[in-house]
């Protein structure tokens, strides 16, 4: 048992450093206040302290930083305060699956009871149900016990957020000694659920796979091609999946599925079997009837999410890893499957150059331009479907986004992403909308000199909500446009250079620029306004 620095007895302070060593949780991304000062006293050298500057980003940057690395992130936050501002990206978190271990610093305990400035009444309730367990300790020596535990079950499937809330004033109490133990993340499939599916892919004249973020959270992409190759079966990637689904210049990939039962429903009208491999079944943003789930065809989901496998409202669900599930059932299936393959997806046409840009040759340039290696993050949600046709993602890790839809995720995020995934470009790209929510992140990648391209797609406004607005019927909304911001002059103000861009031709030069430079800089990027209607079909 470690002792304090002073030489008194063993402290909860020390033994959570140990704690934290032991666990590998040696870099805490935070936003401190005064609850949490005790908890930074006399920092130790070997443990990272990565400042944000607002509690989402700490939360976010935490989240890319878990997602990127496959381990949990400790994160650092301020009393209810903090939670508060947090929550939007904690929601994210939760939906995202990202593995994170969060301290909130607390009132002492002597205080409590009179309702102090800073207290948290109810602290372990305050972020629930968007994490996976909560407390606040009910004595001062369970708060390293309380840690370990909250990273056991932030690290096993479905990962997620966990959270301790810790009174000030327990940091120097005497602490209890934390016993290492070892927990398995992972179950197995059910082998004689996995036969049925086995069975039924095998009969199946036309089967189509819908992938999700699990496959890639796991490390199960080659199974998942090795599967599909074996099948000769297409894959599409399952709405609003936050990681890449597929290599996306594979011949057997057919596109996305856009999040609306009408469009799901089209979308796999062509097929006869259906697997659903690490999502749900499904994800919908519009309401409507999907008359897949009346018609009898056979839906088999793979998935390591219970609540997942129990909203589903077809099929057959089958619990268990994909790293388990996907090998056991390509082992009941022929080496090579009779039926022919689908012919390959035809590629978007590119519209002609013009002024303001169209937001699709902005991504056709990024994709020319981009360094093999490099790992794009995404919060443009009124463009993805322009960029799911022109920034085709082909390597496993090379994409994140929030699976929330709440904004202010993806500029923090893509900076914990590139600290997890040192000397590998990063490539931000962000709308003009969503920049405003978290943009003190830029101030974090230039204190770290992270090698991070940011990419503001600028169409003066909430472009998703301009989309909605035709979908709703909606006209004269206010609140929509957004007039009047200079990215770059932000950007220059903590330290990052920008550019503003307005022809093709500066845009080639300056992407140029930002991938040779090997610290942030901001690209402000201004494209057409139209706005396409985000889930007619599939992508």
């Amino acid at each position: 048992m470690p002792r304090d620095a002073r030489g008194g007895a063993p402290t909860v302070r020390e033994a959570v450093f140990e704690v934290m060593r032991d666990l590998g949780l040696t870099t805490v991304f935070g936003n401190p206040g005064s609850t949490e000062l005790p908890f930074l006293d006399r920092w130790p050298e070997d443990i990272r302290y990565v400042l944000a500057l607002a509690e989402g980003c700490a939360v976010a940057m935490a989240d890319g930083y878990a997602r990127a690395t496959g381990r949990a992130a400790m994160c650092n936050l301020h009393s209810a305060v903090g939670i508060g501002h947090a929550m939007g990206n904690l929601f994210t978190a939760f939906r995202n699956q990202a593995p994170l271990v969060i301290t909130v610093g607390q009132q002492a305990r002597a205080l409590l009871p009179t309702n102090p400035f800073l207290g948290s009444t109810e602290a372990a309730n305050f972020p629930r149900p968007y994490v996976k367990w909560s407390i606040e300790p009910a004595r001062a020596a369970d708060v390293p016990a309380a840690i370990a535990h909250a990273h056991r079950l932030a690290m096993t499937r479905p990962w997620g957020p966990t959270l301790v809330s810790i009174p000030m004033d327990d940091w120097a109490a005497e602490a209890r000694p934390v016993i290492p133990r070892v927990v398995s993340q992972d179950v197995a499939p059910d082998p004689a659920l996995i036969a049925a599916c086995a069975e039924a892919l095998a009969r199946a004249e036309r089967p189509v796979i819908v992938v999700g973020p699990e496959v890639d959270q796991e490390g199960a992409g080659p199974a998942l091609q090795a599967l599909a190759e074996r099948l000769r079966a297409a894959v599409l990637v399952a709405p609003f999946a936050c990681r890449m689904g597929f290599p996306e210049d594979h011949p057997l990939f057919q596109g996305f599925l856009a999040a609306a039962p009408g469009a799901v429903a089209q979308g796999l009208s062509p097929y006869d079997c259906v697997l659903v491999a690490g999502a749900p079944v499904f994800t919908f943003h519009v309401a409507g009837e999907c008359p897949l789930f009346e018609a009898g065809t056979p839906i088999f989901q793979l998935t390591s999410d219970p609540e997942a496998a129990a909203a589903a409202p077809a099929g057959t669900a089958i619990l268990g890893a994909m790293r388990f599930a996907l090998p056991a059932l390509a082992a009941l299936l022929p080496e090579q499957a009779a039926r022919p393959a689908p012919p390959p997806r035809t590629p978007a046409p590119l519209p002609p150059p013009a002024a303001p840009l169209p937001a699709e040759r902005l991504f056709a340039a990024i994709r020319r331009a981009m360094p093999a290696e490099a790992i794009v993050v995404e919060e443009a949600p009124s463009h993805r479907p322009a960029l799911q046709r022109h920034l085709p993602i082909t390597r496993w890790g090379g994409f994140y986004t929030m699976a929330s839809g709440g904004l202010g995720y993806s500029l923090p995020a893509a900076v914990g992403v590139a600290m997890g995934q040192p000397g590998r470009r990063v490539v931000a790209i962000i709308g003009d909308g969503s920049m405003m929510y978290s943009i003190q992140a830029i101030w974090s990648a230039v204190q770290m000199g992270l090698p991070l391209t940011i990419v503001v797609v600028n169409n003066g406004g909430y472009g998703a909500m301009r989309s909605f607005s035709q979908v709703l019927g909606v006209q004269g909304a206010p609140g929509i446009e957004v007039e009047g911001l200079d990215f770059p002059a932000l950007a220059r103000g903590m330290g990052c250079p920008g550019r503003r861009v307005e022809t093709e031709a500066a845009l080639e030069a300056a992407l140029a620029e930002s991938f040779a430079t090997p610290t942030p800089m901001l690209l402000d990027v201004i494209v057409d306004r139209a706005i396409p209607h985000l889930y007619q079909k599939a992508t």
